[in-house]
């Protein structure tokens, strides 16, 4: 008896155990683009949306969309850019370069965090989290392009992404935001 206890406490623990180990999105600081610390435990109770961005890329104007969804919606979601340049060299500035960019041709307010790559090798952390459903739970995807928008919901679960055609004042990127609707496209 003793023994078929021990077992069962011990298939019980490694049940567990992985998914206790498990990052959550909460569990994540990043460099903000100025150098400074950004910590998601302060994101929660609020959507979020992740998008990797570029300053030389089609998708750039997407900046302008992304700042109207901001202040149009700033009490319901918050909008972190990353800048990467994993496409075709298309963010090749430095932090305060894209920063200077980002506040003269869009006035971008909201928050921008220091570049990082979202593929390969040296993939981020954070980014290795959204993409690997081993780590987040939901799903496996891939960053296809520049502008590739990922949904936080309000307790920090991966909802799903929008891909980069997607623009930030479409319908569905709405919809989400303002009603929690959403259906991934495969």
């Amino acid at each position: 008896m003793k023994q078929r206890l021990i077992a069962a406490a011990a298939l019980l623990l490694m049940a567990v155990l992985p998914a206790l180990s498990q990052k959550s999105f909460y569990d994540f600081t990043v460099e903000t683009i100025d150098g400074g610390q950004f910590s998601f435990a302060d994101l929660k109770g609020k959507k979020v949306i992740i998008v990797n961005t570029a300053s030389k890329c089609g998708n750039t104007p997407q900046y302008k969309d992304l700042e109207l969804l901001y202040k149009a919606y700033k009490s319901k979601v918050v909008i972190i850019g990353f800048p990467a340049n994993n496409f075709m060299n298309q963010e090749p500035g430095t932090n305060a370069e894209i920063q200077e960019f980002c506040d003269s041709k869009y006035g971008v307010t909201f928050p921008m965090m220091a570049k990082i790559s979202v593929k390969g090798n040296d993939m981020s952390p954070l980014y290795k989290w959204l993409t690997s459903k081993s780590a987040n739970g939901v799903l496996d995807s891939d960053v296809s392009w520049n502008f590739q928008k990922y949904l936080i919901d309000e307790n920090g679960n991966l909802v799903g992404y929008f891909k980069p055609a997607v623009k930030p004042l479409s319908d569905e990127v709405v919809r989400w935001v303002t009603k929690g609707q959403f259906t991934q496209e495969k």
